[in-house]
């Protein structure tokens, strides 16, 4: 008898798979192609099935689903050539959509105009989210693109045009 149970995390990932692996596998069960792999799993919550996809190199699942069941109501549905398609295209562009959402959340950007110098500052803040000790690093260009000043600040430091604007009307000391 088959084990349908869902794998552990540390199983969704054949140890012949990763970056770099060309093997192209088409089963009823399990696609790899193209930098995914798709593997039907037993769905936990109930008596039916989901598909996680994982992209090539990565531990974890980038999406898990629920899957169809077959004609037996039993078994999953087998996985074919059109699914795995339009699997690899939901996955990606839920990858996609997460990396620009990350990207915004650790990355803010501000233009700020200079009353007393007259000059134009663009002001950024990226978040470096270290585990142990998250920080940040708040910058500020000219008009030209050449970097004016760059300070450490705390991950928390709040970006706005009245702190950008202080930042700079304090000569580009490190806010506290």
């Amino acid at each position: 008898m088959t084990d349908h149970s869902a794998p552990a995390p540390d199983e969704y990932v054949d140890d012949d798979t990763g970056a770099g692996n060309d093997q192209k596998t088409q089963e009823p069960r399990l696609w790899r192609d193209d930098g995914w792999t798709a593997r039907i799993i037993k769905n936990d919550d109930d008596d039916g099935w989901a598909v996680a996809m994982i992209k090539d190199g990565e531990p974890e699942p980038a999406l898990i689903g629920p899957w169809t069941m077959g004609r037996d109501k039993k078994n999953p549905k087998p996985l074919d050539p059109s699914a795995f398609i339009t699997l690899v295209k939901t996955a990606s562009e839920f990858v996609r959509r997460h990396e620009q959402q990350l990207h915004a959340m650790l990355h803010k950007s501000i233009v700020v105009s200079d009353v007393d110098s007259d000059a134009t500052f663009n002001v950024t803040l990226d978040i470096i989210p270290d585990d142990d000790f998250p920080y940040a690093l708040l910058t500020a260009h000219d008009a030209d693109g050449e970097q004016t000043a760059q300070v450490r600040v705390a991950a928390t430091f709040k970006l706005s045009e009245s702190s950008a604007s202080a930042w700079i009307a304090n000569e580009f000391r490190t806010p506290h």
